[in-house]
């Protein structure tokens, strides 16, 4: 060290490291080698480490109410907009809603209501105070509210947040409620093997007091403001009001996320959930069996949760909502997977739990459009959500490659169980319970179809597990035959063999999701043919589950069997197969399918029993025409609806 005659001192790093500059002040020694920053104090230095954020994107199209106003302005009407969401409907305003979070002591935009009358007697607590709005926060925003504020909350090894959902792990259906009045009474299915179970509007108004009451009594409430359905002529607004940063995050990543200009401009929501999360319903209020109640109000556009912390609640809510919503104008809403190949061929994938949905629609070579519910309207197909909603147990990077590389910063992981020290998940471990799920935005897929819209499919593919290995690997459909299973929905369940039972089990569900579907079956089925007559669409019934065989004896169709048939439905060749009729249920079978075994293809060859092959078909036939009885001779309303003969001759028939 040395000075150099000027009152500096020259530091030297015996390294060879730049020197670094101090000069001698009253004995002090300041540093010279970096500007200072501007701020005298801690908090001034924090303030300077954030920015406001300020639309990006360009408004298109006309210009909107909205466009000439002030950002106060704007600010102002959207604080009244989410007011009047949280009004009492005994109180003639809203509560007094204020912009940010409590904790914080900056201050902050705010809207009040002012009356022109003394105050008395009669106003309560929740009237004097304010509710801070938590308003379409970011999700790193929301990661520093769950990891403070919400006990279970955590950032895993990959970025992911685990959160845990309490006691309910899973839907609620028999809690579901639906209001029944003068119009729904004749429009919605109701009754046997329907999900809807009824509630008045009475009962309704007292759910949703208690759950806005709730709402209002805590100091922050979080509202998200996005849309349903990626095509723009009939996308739905809809507001989620909810107590918990991780239903935040999670409708964040399942909704379509709007852009900020959108944002701005979004106005009056066309449906509102209210999610009061643990709070529980009034077990003394009508039509209440527990603690947990799920209410939707189709003409208040309203969807009230009481006493459950499931966000899956939410995302299967509001695809009821849709399933009564889009079919008024004329557009099929669907359970579905759907994908789109190179050439612009779409194809809709319909399965329930464990044929293959998922992983069949998850194609490589092809673009995915969404993995779960869809629109098909003149326009084409659209993806409803924003995101994906995964199953998450015995997840591994080498079967599910997508799902393992989607899971990272911002991605929702529901009752998960991970390593204390590395943060490290462990897929296999059902200590919280088997309904493990990850949810995450759908461009976390690396081949997603961007926005999520397709042309008119092309194939319509219906997945079953067959395990009574009847079934043939595929079949082609007649547009009757298509109705009939697409209302029919079945797939096979293996059942446990604790108690040494090891028959196959029959599962059938309306639709491919009896559980969210409003309207009678016939209704959503009708307007499937429609379509497909109207754009030439081929419908196909392809078994993912047993051949040889029932479970136990015969094995399971081998996995690139059934990719090389889905390749073949693709590409158009098995259009131009040779077929053959089989017998009861009457299914159109190719005698050939490049890359599988001839002998598969028709069930009863791959036998050598044949005489239990025969009775094992009647079986299953006669479980098919069984749960067909819910449908027949149906009647909605006052009109006739009564399914053809055609449909049910499409059946089994013996």
């Amino acid at each position: 060290m040395a000075e150099n005659g000027n009152g500096n001192v020259a530091t030297e790093n015996g390294n060879g490291l730049g020197k670094i500059q101090t000069k001698h002040h009253n004995g002090i020694c300041h540093d010279d080698s970096g500007p200072t920053v501007k701020a005298s104090t801690i908090d001034e230095l924090h303030s300077l480490q954030k920015k406001k954020s300020a639309p990006t994107t360009p408004i298109s199209g006309n210009s909107t109410p909205f466009t000439n106003l002030t950002d106060e302005e704007r600010q102002k009407m959207q604080l009244q907009s989410i007011s009047a969401s949280l009004a009492s409907l005994t109180r003639e305003t809203g509560p007094k809603v204020v912009k940010g979070d409590p904790a914080k002591s900056q201050k902050v935009a705010h809207v009040t209501h002012h009356h022109h009358v003394a105050p008395t007697i009669a106003v309560s607590d929740s009237a004097l105070k304010f509710t801070h709005v938590l308003y379409n926060l970011s999700p790193a925003e929301l990661y520093e509210q769950a990891i403070k504020y919400e006990k279970g909350s955590f950032v895993t090894s990959s970025g992911a947040l685990a959160t845990l959902s309490g006691a309910k792990t899973g839907r609620s259906p028999r809690d579901k409620r639906v209001v029944k009045d003068e119009v729904t009474e004749s429009e919605l299915w109701w009754g046997k093997g329907s999900p809807n179970i009824e509630m008045d509007e009475q009962t309704f108004l007292v759910n949703r007091e208690r759950a806005v009451d709730y709402l209002n009594s805590l100091d922050k409430v979080f509202v998200n403001d996005q849309f349903l359905n990626w095509d723009p002529e009939n996308r739905i607004k809809v507001r989620i009001v909810s107590a918990r940063a991780y239903h935040s995050l999670f409708m964040h990543n399942m909704c379509i996320r709007p852009s900020p200009e959108e944002l701005e401009n979004f106005g009056t929501p066309d449906f509102t959930i209210y999610n009061a999360g643990k709070f529980p319903c009034n077990r003394f209020t009508h039509y209440m069996t527990s603690s947990t109640s799920i209410d939707l109000n189709l003409a208040r556009r309203e969807m009230v949760i009481l006493g459950t912390q499931y966000a899956g609640e939410m995302k299967k809510g509001l695809f009821s909502v849709m399933h009564y919503l889009m079919p008024k104008r004329q557009i099929l809403s669907l359970h579905s997977g759907s994908n789109m190949g190179k050439d612009g061929d779409v194809a809709l994938f319909f399965g329930l739990s464990g044929t293959g949905k998922t992983t069949l629609s998850t194609d490589h070579n092809r673009y995915l459009i969404g993995d779960d519910e869809h629109c098909w309207s003149e326009n084409g197909v659209s993806n409803i959500e924003g995101g994906c909603y995964a199953k998450c147990i015995d997840l591994s990077r080498e079967k599910e490659p997508d799902i393992w590389n989607a899971i990272r910063f911002g991605t929702v992981l529901e009752n998960v169980v991970f390593d204390e020290h590395t943060r490290e998940v462990d897929y296999t471990d059902k200590s919280v319970t088997e309904n493990t799920r990850a949810a995450y935005p759908i461009e976390y897929i690396p081949n997603a179809k961007l926005p999520c819209v397709g042309p008119h499919p092309k194939n319509v593919i219906l997945l079953a597990c067959d395990a009574f290995g009847v079934l043939p690997p595929v079949s082609k459909l007649s547009l009757a035959q298509t109705m009939y299973h697409f209302i029919s929905g079945y797939t096979a369940l293996v059942a446990g063999t604790e108690d040494g039972i090891k028959e196959p089990q029959a599962t059938f569900s309306a639709c491919f999701g009896a559980a969210f579907i409003m309207l009678h079956p016939t209704k959503y089925a009708a307007m499937l043919a429609e379509k497909m007559e109207t754009h030439g669409a081929t419908g196909w019934l392809v078994n993912t589950g047993w051949s040889g065989g029932s479970y136990g004896t015969g094995n399971r169709i081998k996995l690139n069997y059934t990719r090389k048939i889905i390749d073949a439905i693709h590409n158009g060749s098995l259009l131009k197969a040779e077929y053959k009729k089989s017998e009861i249920f009457g299914l159109e079978t190719p005698t050939e399918v490049e890359g599988v075994p001839s002998e598969i293809l028709d069930p009863v060859n791959a036998w050598s029993d044949k005489y239990s092959y025969n009775e094992t078909l009647l079986k299953l036939a006669g479980l098919f025409k069984k749960n067909f009885e819910t449908f027949t001779n149906y009647k909605i309303g006052t009109g006739n609806d009564n399914l053809t003969e055609e449909i049910l001759a499409a059946g089994p028939n013996f």
